[in-house]
């Protein structure tokens, strides 16, 4: 599978929601990196969604590739995965304050399941981040900083989740990420509920 293919997998053209996938981790995602292998990774099973979500997207801010695998376990309940990653990747034998490249590699191996999903053109979105990237600890002047924000045009507004029959967030993370509070704040003036839900 082409780079190219897998972006159009996770962002089918007129489809609701994907105008906001990210293209940047496409461009340079490999199969196989740092003797990574997604064919290790694997889809967890959700449990606790019940009719309280059927008005709410979904933020999934998880580390690496954990995001992915959480993603495609909302896909199996009929959601709009939306991977929002926005890291570029270190050169050939530099280090990196964030490893974004776990991330292309496992949005290849989401891509071969996601192609055979039928998602409903009215899908709920479950939106990707990955936890790691406010990563900013540089051991030296020499580690790359490929740390990245998630900024308000990053996502949705507050009126276009109202337009579409939103109005709640959950996010499902140990904490909110400071970027993301600051994005909240916008949402809480609308009246949209911002809820925290724990992966496990």
């Amino acid at each position: 599978m082409t780079n190219k293919e897998c972006y159009k997998i996770w962002a089918p053209s007129g489809k609701k929601w994907t105008d906001w996938v990210r293209p940047v981790p496409f461009i340079v995602a490999q199969a196989d990196v740092k003797g990574y292998h997604a064919g290790e990774l694997l889809i967890p099973t959700i449990g606790f969604v019940d009719e309280s979500w059927k008005n709410a997207a979904v933020i999934v801010d998880l580390p690496g590739d954990e995001g992915i695998e959480m993603g495609l376990a909302f896909a199996k309940l009929g959601y709009r995965p939306v991977p929002i990653y926005n890291g570029t990747v270190e050169q050939k034998n530099a280090r990196a304050t964030v490893d974004n490249q776990t991330v292309g590699a496992a949005l290849l191996w989401g891509a071969e399941i996601l192609k055979k999903m039928e998602i409903d053109a009215e899908a709920l979105p479950v939106f990707l981040l990955d936890k790691n990237r406010l990563n900013r600890f540089k051991l030296d002047v020499s580690v790359f900083d490929n740390s990245w924000d998630v900024y308000p045009q990053d996502l949705p507004s507050a009126d276009y989740f109202l337009k579409n029959g939103i109005n709640k967030i959950v996010v499902i993370s140990d904490s909110l990420s400071k970027d993301l509070k600051a994005i909240f704040k916008k949402y809480k003036k609308k009246d949209i509920c911002i809820c925290l839900r724990h992966a496990h």
